[in-house]
């Protein structure tokens, strides 16, 4: 699931739709995860069939033509959206693509904003990045958060998931730390390939 790491591209099509009715609701949508402002946001884009187009265009422009993004309510009490069955490899190619994209520099921005309480993984390390994390239908919990790592030969697309089988938010997040703490150490080896 991509959880809350698909506010971005939602954002970034709300934004092109309706700056000034979007603008104060990606701005809590993207920097405290908000999800009522991005129900609001996704709202602004017209029926849900329409909305998911709508951000899927945004998705395809970071070169992810594949993805689809999700406009039915598939589990009771999370959006239509955040249940987008959104590959690592295909998110990181989005992020990595995302500085690329019209309209992107306001939502990237935001991203290197978050709240003290998402500031975890690679936002921890002053890396645009967004974050997202939910609970699975057999007890685990997932959490996952995609950002843009600058590095000496240019910008990364980076993504990151840990699938926390004792259920706990907590638990995800300090594998997404320990694994981007690895990846940051690493980069000046892995930034020459």
């Amino acid at each position: 699931m991509a959880w809350s790491t698909i506010k971005v591209p939602l954002a970034v099509a709300a934004l092109r739709n309706d700056w000034l009715g979007a603008r104060d609701f990606a701005v809590k949508a993207i920097t405290e995860s908000d999800n009522r402002a991005s129900e609001q946001l996704w709202s602004q884009l017209g029926e849900p069939a329409d909305a998911a187009r709508q951000v899927q265009a945004v998705v395809a422009e970071g070169g992810d033509t594949a993805t689809v993004v999700e406009s039915r309510r598939l589990r009771r009490g999370f959006t239509a959206f955040g249940q987008t069955q959104w590959n690592l490899q295909r998110q990181a190619r989005f992020a990595a693509e995302l500085p690329t994209i019209p309209d992107a520099a306001e939502v990237i921005d935001l991203m290197q904003r978050l709240s003290s309480g998402d500031q975890w993984g690679l936002a921890a390390k002053g890396i645009a990045a967004k974050g997202g994390w939910g609970p699975g239908v057999h007890g685990e919990y997932l959490v996952r958060q995609f950002g843009i790592v600058p590095t000496p030969s240019g910008q990364w697309g980076v993504a990151l998931a840990a699938d926390a089988h004792d259920g706990a938010f907590e638990t995800g997040v300090d594998v997404v730390n320990t694994m981007t703490d690895w990846l940051l150490s690493r980069l000046p080896t892995l930034a020459r390939y």
